[in-house]
């Protein structure tokens, strides 16, 4: 049995969840495009840390999203209980330094969407610096082509302002979740070359970006690590 099993509904309905719900009260938006089955990326904007707990929150559906690789190696008793809340939760653990390392966080992408679960991610790879939405990197594509998973594009507003930049514990606030029509690439499936990946992650990045209504950047985020 895998940890995020029994850890993963005792967070979201005991632990976390509840007051999450309280303190946040999100509105949701578009829940039925979320497919009931079958593998699913969720791809969404990022404007906070809190982001990646944001969608688990409001999916019916487990939902499994990327973590740095600093969350699970902490050493000590702290570590380990840091460890196991995050596999709990989950989180697919990133090497953020790129090249070999990112791809094994790929991989791992990779084989929750062929078991038929969700995958939350954000193309833009890191937080945005002002809001706008940011030129998105083809990770996502990459993982849409190869296991034929559908893509639902989904716009959050307002955890930048529950956590802004800097800050460790969030703030009360209410928060919006708009999620749109899952995007199907199968006609593409198994496309590697790099402008097929480009073409299919600027597709997801305009329906992010009319989802949020914020403006478009055509360059990447600021980032002091590379990003999947």
């Amino acid at each position: 049995m895998r940890v995020e099993t029994v850890i993963y509904p005792l967070l979201k309905h005991v632990l976390l969840g509840p007051a999450m719900r309280v303190a946040f009260r999100p509105k949701v938006t578009g829940l039925h495009n979320v497919p009931r089955s079958g593998p699913v990326i969720l791809a969404a904007n990022h404007l906070a840390v809190l982001d990646s707990f944001v969608l688990p929150l409001v999916v019916p559906r487990q939902v499994f999203f990327l973590g740095k690789q600093e969350y699970f190696v902490r050493p000590g008793a702290v570590g380990r209980m840091q460890a196991t809340f995050f596999h709990g939760a989950g989180a697919i653990p990133v090497d953020r330094s790129g090249g070999r390392a990112a791809l094994a966080a790929l991989q791992e992408c990779a084989r929750v969407l062929e078991r038929g679960d969700v995958l939350a991610m954000h193309p833009e790879g890191t937080r945005s610096p002002d809001g706008r939405i940011y030129r998105g990197r083809i990770g996502v594509a990459r993982l849409a082509l190869r296991t034929g998973a559908a893509v639902v594009p989904v716009a959050l507003d307002g955890t930048d302002l529950v956590q802004p930049r800097g800050t460790v514990v969030p703030r009360p606030r209410k928060i919006s979740i708009r999620i749109g029509e899952a995007m199907h690439f199968s006609d593409t499936r198994g496309a590697t070359h790099r402008d097929a990946t480009r073409a299919v992650t600027n597709e997801i990045m305009q329906a992010i970006q009319k989802l949020s209504g914020r403006p478009y950047v055509d360059e990447y985020a600021p980032s002091s690590s590379h990003a999947l």
